[in-house]
């Protein structure tokens, strides 16, 4: 299961029920995909082919979105 939090400017922001337990968004582009660590930081964990041009933005819409994605992950975790 990997349900979606959002989706915004063609990125798809979801998790993957059973994987490791940090904190984490994973980020899907028609081009590639990356994974964020959302806490202690915003921080790239993983890149698959995406532009460093992308990689800024999606880290910019983290940021900007980054309270509903901590929200989300401990609602879906929790349960």
């Amino acid at each position: 299961m990997s349900p979606t939090v959002f989706r915004l400017k063609g990125y798809r922001f979801f998790f993957f029920s059973r994987e490791e337990v940090r904190m984490h968004v994973h980020v899907l582009a028609s081009d590639g995909e990356a994974k964020y660590w959302l806490e202690p930081r915003i921080e790239l964990a993983r890149n698959h082919r995406l532009s460093d041009r992308q990689l800024k933005e999606i880290e910019q819409l983290i940021g900007a979105h980054h309270d509903e994605l901590k929200r989300a992950w401990k609602k879906h975790f929790s349960g």
